[in-house]
């Protein structure tokens, strides 16, 4: 049988996409040479949603970040990561570029990821969650007309009622991976990385066979918790409130652990944040002492990113606080230990 590991070391399979897995995956290869990546595949904005509407590609943007992640080549790395900045492909990353032309050339994304593996010298396995064209949509049961369709709309999306009620699904129905499933099986560690709760994770974990995979595993399944929350999509979320919809959305309970952040940053980036109506998760310890899981705190907030005038069209949520991979990475390494 196929296998996204070897025989030896310990085996982790990252879950998730963006920006997340990206940070998580870098300190993690440092860790252990057995790693697998599972990757969101309903993104549907910028570069990759060009790509899809006009090409008919496949989203290669989350997989672009993980196969660079896990590369060891520095100027392929940067290749890949490079975005053209003006003329006909402005706004496209090379390596989203080279990944849809193979998956052209080729007939198959499953030999572009291959191929770019190769390229990229990738020291790990990049797996899709599924090969089907799919897009996500998140509707509320009892108000058909809150419906949303599209990562990009959802993304951008102010929920008009609590999303801790909607349905997340993927249209169509998607086939799950068998790698993907084989990568949850075969792991002695499961990270569900940090991320946007209603489009990074969430189209992941609604795949089916993807929760049961988690609740029968052998592996230590532990979820990363976002360190703020985001404006109109998880306001006073609190680190309970995401881990209890990370398991629903895999149809029922499945975490070993998650894993939250202890730090505060200055009060004059708190304050930044405050100007975008968004705050650090709190941590609600009395809540997470009655979970079947292990809560585990710790210093985990990383270096505060500079800042610079020329970004002020971002969002200072998407900017500014980010997680310390090393320490995040540590930590996980030492819950396979125990």
């Amino acid at each position: 049988m196929d296998t996204p590991f070897g025989n030896d070391d310990i085996k982790v399979t990252v879950i998730g996409g963006g920006t997340g897995s990206f940070t998580l995956l870098s300190a993690l290869k440092e860790q252990t040479s057995k790693i697998a990546a599972i990757v969101n595949m309903a993104d549907d904005g910028g570069s990759t949603g060009v790509l899809r509407d006009e090409l008919g590609a496949l989203p290669p943007g989350d997989v672009r970040q993980c196969l660079v992640a896990l590369s060891d080549s520095p100027r392929i790395r940067e290749l890949f990561n490079y975005r053209f900045e003006e003329g006909t492909f402005e706004g496209h990353s090379f390596g989203n570029l080279f990944l849809t032309a193979l998956e052209k050339t080729t007939g198959s994304f499953r030999e572009a990821i291959d191929t770019a593996s190769e390229v990229l010298r990738v020291n790990g396995t990049v797996i899709p969650v599924t090969f089907d064209d799919v897009r996500l949509k998140i509707e509320w049961p009892n108000n058909a007309s809150l419906t949303l369709h599209g990562e990009r709309i959802i993304d951008a999306d102010h929920f008009k009622n609590d999303p801790r009620k909607a349905t997340l699904s993927l249209e169509p129905k998607a086939t799950v991976n068998d790698m993907a499933i084989q990568a949850i099986e075969q792991a002695d560690l499961v990270v569900i990385a940090p991320g946007d709760l209603y489009t990074s994770l969430g189209p992941l974990l609604v795949v089916g066979g993807i929760g049961d995979a988690l609740r029968h595993t052998q592996a230590k399944v532990v979820y990363v918790c976002n360190l703020v929350t985001k404006e109109g999509q998880t306001n006073d979320f609190t680190v309970s409130d995401h881990a209890k919809e990370i398991e629903r959305f895999g149809g029922g309970g499945f975490l070993d652990a998650v894993l939250y952040n202890n730090q505060v940053p200055s009060e004059r980036i708190l304050e930044r944040y405050r100007g975008e109506n968004a705050y650090l998760v709190e941590v609600d310890a009395a809540a997470l002492a009655r979970q079947p899981y292990n809560a585990i705190g710790g210093n985990f907030l990383g270096q505060i990113v500079a800042y610079n005038p020329s970004d002020n069209h971002l969002p200072v949520t998407r900017s500014l606080i980010r997680h310390n991979p090393v320490a995040v990475a540590s930590a996980l390494m030492t819950l396979v230990d125990r």
